[in-house]
């Protein structure tokens, strides 16, 4: 028996031919974003969202990439997704936590350097707790609510911290952030408001560098850039300006595998519940991939070969998903050949319609039974 097999594991080469579909990932073009997401911020400082895992792209890949770039500073949504990233990267770049602390985690995020972004008075009172514990002063960033109403402190609460300067003893205040709902509409009145309450609500608490905009809002004007922004989606190429051409370089592609084709006659019925029915006589191919990988069961869209497009029929199954290929040439796509559903023809931004969705969730649903290759690290 293969060695590879026996001990439970496959190498690369063995992962390559065995898969059925490969995503590859540029790290180059997530370098570039980041360079050009920087010019974009002028003075201010440009840190790396790599919360899901980097959007779902490896966020150990993407942070070194991007530490190559000289990025020091990232966010994680959760403290488990802050432990891993520290133990890949190291001590000395700060990682931000989201969605704060849980009760009882103070110390697991003390013991990895984790700095949490304090969301209420509740876990403001926690960390100070555990400053306390240590015996010396920890940090942590401030979120206020300037009206998202996600997350973040209420204006009341703001006005209450800022009145009795005792409450932030123990807390070594790095940043005082907040989040922007709409900065992906750019006229949306909004945004304004939002820059106007932060502006009013970091005023009455002590005096660090701010945070607001994300990666549509580094594109709005500079009032909106405070000391630091935060990128996310941008740096995976999704368009941070809807409705206008794309400043961001494209990071992925998707290919699936050809694992079957054949031809069907006219009448004939097409995938689960036979909802498509040849019209004529079709050639179809199968490819390896389905919702089990991430591509949702309702999506359509179409796949590319050569430049041709090959539309998608019949429903998504689990594992695979029909094409009809009869525009190209007979015998022109065979057994083993790879076709292209995200690329820079078709992006995700494309894509994402047919999901009824946005490129967000496109991108973080992606599973896991890829063979992924990062390029350009």
């Amino acid at each position: 028996m293969n060695q590879a097999l026996r001990m439970g594991t496959l190498g690369a080469a063995d992962s390559a031919a065995t898969a059925g579909a490969f995503l590859t990932i540029d790290l180059g073009a997530v370098r570039e974003n980041y360079r050009r997401l920087k010019a974009q911020l002028g003075a201010a400082r440009c840190a790396g969202v790599v919360k899901a895992d980097g959007y779902g792209l490896g966020a150990s890949h993407v942070a070194r990439a991007l530490m190559g770039e000289g990025c020091t500073t990232f966010f994680v949504a959760h403290v488990g997704e802050g432990i891993a990233l520290r133990a890949a990267i190291g001590p000395d770049p700060v990682i931000y936590v989201l969605n704060g602390l849980p009760p009882r985690a103070e110390p697991d995020a003390l013991a990895a350097g984790l700095v949490p972004v304090l969301n209420s008075i509740g876990q403001l009172s926690a960390w100070r707790k555990m400053a306390a514990t240590a015996g010396h002063a920890l940090p942590a960033a401030l979120q206020v609510d300037s009206g998202m109403s996600r997350l973040g402190m209420s204006a009341a609460e703001v006005e209450a911290v800022a009145a009795d300067p005792a409450t932030l003893e123990g807390i070594e205040l790095l940043l005082v952030m907040s989040h922007l709902a709409c900065a992906d509409e750019a006229d949306h009145v909004a945004n304004d408001a939002q820059r106007l309450e932060f502006d009013r609500l970091r005023a009455l608490l002590p005096a660090v560098p701010a945070s607001l905009a994300n990666s549509s809002g580094i594109f709005l004007n500079s009032a909106y850039h405070h000391q630091l922004a935060r990128p996310g989606a941008a740096l995976y190429g999704i368009n941070p300006t809807p409705g206008q051409e794309n400043p961001m370089l494209p990071v992925i592609r998707l290919q699936a595998k050809v694992i079957q084709t054949r031809t069907v006659e006219k009448g004939v019925g097409i995938g689960y519940g036979h909802r498509s029915i040849a019209q004529d006589p079709t050639r179809l191919a199968t490819i390896s991939l389905g919702y089990a990988d991430g591509w949702h069961r309702q999506a359509g869209a179409s796949a590319r070969f050569k430049g041709m497009i090959l539309p998608f029929i019949g429903r998504v199954s689990m594992d695979s998903i029909i094409l009809d290929i009869s525009t190209l040439p007979e015998g022109a796509l065979k057994e083993g050949d790879l076709v292209d559903l995200i690329n820079a023809e078709q992006t995700i931004d494309d894509v994402a319609p047919s999901y009824g969705s946005i490129a967000y969730e496109v991108l973080t649903s992606l599973g896991h039974r890829f063979h992924r290759i990062h390029i350009g690290a």
